[in-house]
């Protein structure tokens, strides 16, 4: 398995990458088809933030799953071992699931909020252009290739804007909480395989999630 170690605003020691190297047996054990694994250590420099100074990123490629997890902590050991815990539950879910395809059992389907159709007001808050030029449209126009990010700054302004091309397959709405839940974000961009639209699930509280789905209104006449 490919080790890849970063840093931002840090220097990478020694010492931390023995450690890593060390500790990624626990990831071979769980996902022994891992290919990759990306560390990346950040140092957050304001002094306030001492007791979450250094923040661990740890993301796995595993065939054509990618799971992630990320902790906050004043050293960096720490937060790596936290960072892992996290990650070592969501192998383990992902090894789990295979199990149960294997076996032809179905998870039960998790409950989800379909928000009320209210196009009115959607389209009254879509209107209004906080910035109604397009310097940072014009800024990240450049095509991109498939799993390539840039990063670029709006002119003289502090906006920093970060652009990824993801190539997914359509999948349903419990897969997209599934992947969701693998990745550790609380929103999770897919295209949903029974409308064929761009759709976005979303935490909400406890154990209930949202989803959206976009369409154009040109689209929707045509079917109606």
């Amino acid at each position: 398995m490919e080790i890849v170690i970063t840093g931002r605003h840090t220097q990478i020691k020694q010492r931390f990458r023995d450690v890593v190297d060390s500790k990624m047996n626990r990831v071979t054990a769980i996902a022994p088809d891992a290919q990759r694994i990306q560390v990346v250590l950040t140092h957050e420099g304001n002094p306030r933030q001492a007791d979450s100074a250094k923040r661990v990123e740890l993301t796995v490629q595993a065939g054509k799953t990618v799971i992630r997890a990320e902790a906050s902590s004043a050293d960096e050991f720490s937060a790596l071992d936290m960072a892992l815990d996290k990650l070592t539950q969501r192998l383990r879910r992902v090894r789990d699931r295979r199990k149960d395809h294997r076996r032809g059992l179905e998870h039960p389907p998790l409950p989800v909020d379909l928000p009320v159709d209210n196009q009115a007001g959607d389209q009254g808050e879509q209107g209004q252009e906080s910035n109604p030029d397009n310097s940072a449209q014009s800024a990240v126009a450049s095509d991109l290739a498939p799993g390539q990010s840039v990063e670029v700054q709006v002119g003289d302004t502090p906006i920093v804007i970060r652009r990824k091309l993801h190539i997914a397959e359509p999948m349903s709405i419990d897969e997209a909480l599934y992947e969701m839940e693998l990745i550790g974000h609380d929103f999770f961009l897919f295209v949903n395989k029974e409308t064929k639209r761009p759709s976005v699930v979303y935490r909400r509280h406890g154990w209930s999630y949202g989803v959206f789905e976009i369409d154009t209104p040109e689209h929707v006449g045509r079917k109606q």
